[in-house]
């Protein structure tokens, strides 16, 4: 087969493939015995992606398409000749692309570059989808659940692939004819992803500046209704075992809609929304001053949740939806449910270039913990500029809408301007943006704003990355995520909080070589350099509060092991003495600290039944010593489930007269599969940091497309574990079309 280099870069005029209407009945079995799927044009010839984007692929695929009034339908033939076993993850829902044998479709119907969806499956017919955003070259949201069909049949030489996605379960505008697409293959016993418009191995399969042309026949018309209708009963019993009052019932009843205003617009809606199969948190080993972040799992918050979450950086977020309706105890950590008594969201596209989402909660109070009834309005508006770049607008207001003495919690409210850059070419990307808060009694000025350019230019040898940001110390989003403004002084009374504007400089560059020697190509697929840089300066811009330089290295094999090795150097000056960990008998003492220590680590063969990471810490730690290490390791019981086992140590030795602290952290997990539609998750963590164990339990049964059948166990525990709470939940789900 020919070769092609991106010095020939493709075109997508030159990868178009056209769907035509179909009057056939389509049986979705995997067979593709209809006339339809021997007469349909076939996307073929798939290019390369991994290990070296040089080139066809090795393994062949084939993908067709058809529609009618209600679906659109994909099939593909996954050409197998090698002997052995798929690796297939388990027969869970949503399973990881990148270690699975898979094919996927990628849609973007407004062909914006911008937002678009993913539809994937593996050779046991688990399916797998997802939104796009930003580009696609962040890879793929899976929070994101939807009804659609398929099923896959297996023989000797391949596996075949036959998809039906409702019409109702996509996003797009009537009078559209051209669509951009994508399809892409994982082939992991040959160790080769592809896809079909190529895609530089150095970006996402995913990334929508990658795509080609998709041609109707015949605009796809909105189906005429499209309504969903999803109520939920939940009860079980909750027991506090540390204020003996006994055990609680708990029960609830809600309804969730989702109402199709256009074929591209989609309202929202739910009264008393329940979270209560929500999977527990993963706990982490905290060794810095600052809050963790913790993502998103309920569901009502997924769809569209980029266009709200996307606004600032990870670090100074304007909207964070785990601050609606959770609270997290200071004291255990524990997340606690405030009740949300009614929600609304409308949000998609108006048109090509403009989007738009608006979304309104209401939450009740609790007077055990001193919260009050709360309103939430976050709008945002996204307008499209020149090929893949966009400008947004956000608004987020949080306010007390049953108002008690104090004034000074009224609301609190974010406006916000966002330039988000993506290039024609992928290979400049970035961000610039300006927030401001308003709060009572708060001014207007510097003091309050936060803002930032980042910009990255990334090509197959040479990456260059720059960061900027300022945060005001008076820049309050109560409703978003910015931990970096706030400082703990451990000498004062209930260690009392101080706020800082800071700006930080962030710059990064790297090299990444593809080797091109036999002998080594036979090994390693590719090694990057990298050197970045984090300085965190107060408001004069004189004053460096947090300093880290990193040269670190990056070896990729060409059987998906990886080796990483890092010299990392720090610098950090506490302005007051600070608790910056547990179990030690007093704070360290304000002043600067400058230390250093190495970091290394080592993933095996991901495509092996059994694999392992393990890394290890080694050198200094503020005025002592820290020696960390772990392991995560995996087993596949292929298909039928993935045990995994994650352990870390951290051993800190402090000068006198502070004490040594040791912390570990111990998780258990089992995920078993007992069919497509019964699963078994049970999850045990251990970590004495926070001085708490937690053992989580779920059985899901998915009795019918989209609706489901929980029952949640939670147990919490002490370090002599003795037992804190206790809660079991059972919970059904009803997924009803009208």
């Amino acid at each position: 087969m020919s070769q092609k280099t991106w010095a020939q870069k493709p075109k997508s005029d030159d990868y178009k493939v056209h769907i035509s209407r179909t009057s056939e009945k389509i049986t979705i079995d995997g067979k593709l015995d209809e006339n339809l799927w021997k007469q349909a044009e076939k996307a073929k010839n798939f290019y390369q992606v991994f290990p070296a984007d040089t080139s066809y692929a090795q393994t062949k695929t084939e993908a067709m398409l058809a529609y009618d009034d209600k679906f659109l339908y994909v099939a593909a033939i996954c050409y197998d000749s090698l002997p052995g076993d798929y690796v297939i993850q388990s027969l869970k829902r949503d399973f990881s692309y990148p270690v699975s044998d898979a094919f996927v479709v990628i849609l973007d119907p407004f062909e914006d570059k911008t937002n678009g969806f993913a539809f994937s499956i593996n050779p046991y017919g688990v399916q797998r989808e997802g939104l796009l955003a930003n580009g696609g070259g962040g890879g793929v949201s899976t929070d994101w659940d939807n009804l659609w069909y398929s099923e896959v049949t297996r023989t000797p030489g391949a596996w075949y692939v036959e998809m039906a996605i409702p019409f109702t379960s996509l996003r797009f505008k009537e009078g559209i004819k051209q669509w951009g697409i994508n399809f892409g293959r994982n082939d992991l016993k040959r160790n080769e992803s592809s896809t079909w418009f190529p895609v530089p191995r150095i970006f996402n399969i995913a990334t929508l500046n990658f795509t080609g042309k998709l041609l109707w026949d015949e605009a796809p018309k909105k189906p005429k209704y499209n309504i969903s209708l999803i109520p939920y009963t939940s009860g079980g019993i909750n027991q506090d075992y540390k204020k003996y009052n006994g055990p609680k019932e708990i029960y609830s009843l809600g309804i969730d809609a989702k109402v199709a205003v256009t074929s591209s617009l989609n309202l929202d809606l739910t009264v008393n929304p329940d979270f209560a199969q929500v999977e527990v948190d993963r706990q982490q080993v905290n060794l810095t001053r600052f809050s963790l972040f913790y993502p998103e799992k309920r569901l009502f918050f997924i769809e569209n949740s980029d266009l709200f979450a996307q606004f600032g950086f990870r670090q100074i977020r304007p909207f964070f939806s785990r601050k609606i309706g959770l609270y997290q105890s200071p004291v255990d950590l524990q997340l606690k449910n405030i009740p949300i008594w009614a929600g609304a969201r409308l949000s998609g596209k108006i048109n090509k270039k403009w989007r738009v989402g608006l979304m309104d909660m209401q939450t009740g109070s609790d007077t055990s913990l001193r919260i009050n009834s709360q309103n939430y309005l976050v709008a945002a508006f996204q307008r499209q500029m020149f090929k893949a770049s966009n400008l947004a607008f956000i608004l987020v207001n949080r306010q007390q809408t049953n108002v008690i003495d104090s004034n000074e919690d009224r609301y609190n409210r974010v406006v916000g301007l966002d330039y988000n850059l993506l290039s024609g070419n992928n290979k400049w990307t970035g961000k610039f943006f300006v927030h401001q808060s308003l709060t009572p009694g708060v001014a207007v000025d510097m003091n309050s704003n936060a803002n930032a350019t980042f910009l990255i230019y990334n090509t197959n040898k040479y990456f260059f990355i720059w960061n900027h940001e300022y945060v005001g110390k008076n820049y309050k989003a109560q409703t978003g995520f910015v931990p970096h403004t706030e400082w703990v002084d451990a000498s004062k009374p209930n260690q009392k909080i101080f706020t800082m504007s800071y700006y930080r400089l962030e710059p990064e560059m790297g090299y990444r070589w593809f080797p091109k020697i036999k002998k080594i190509t036979k090994h390693i697929n590719s090694i990057k350099f990298d050197i970045y840089n984090d300085t965190y300066f107060d408001s004069s811009l004189k004053k460096v509060t947090d300093l880290l330089v990193k040269p670190n290295i990056i070896v990729s094999f060409q059987n998906s092991a990886e080796f990483r090795f890092e010299l990392n150097h720090q610098y950090t000056w506490l302005m007051f003495p600070q608790f910056v960990l547990p179990n030690i008998n007093k704070g360290l003492e304000g002043g600067v600290y400058n230390y250093s220590f190495l970091s290394t680590g080592f993933t095996t063969n991901k495509r092996k039944k059994f694999n392992a990471n393990i890394y290890a810490t080694y050198g200094e730690f503020y005025n002592g010593r820290r020696h960390s290490s772990g392991i995560d390791l995996s087993y596949r019981l292929q298909p039928f489930g993935i045990i995994t086992l994650n352990y870390s140590r951290d051993d800190l030795r402090f000068a006198p007269p502070l004490n040594t602290t040791t912390i570990n952290l111990l998780g258990l997990k089992a995920e078993l599969s007992f069919t497509r539609s019964m699963f078994f998750t049970a999850y045990m963590q251990y970590n004495t940091q926070t001085e708490n164990t937690n053992v989580n339990c779920r059985f899901q049964w998915r009795f019918r497309p989209m609706s489901d059948f929980f029952i949640v166990y939670s147990d919490n525990y002490d370090p002599r574990f003795n037992i804190k709470n206790r809660a079991v939940i059972v919970k059904g789900v009803y997924w009803l079309n009208l």
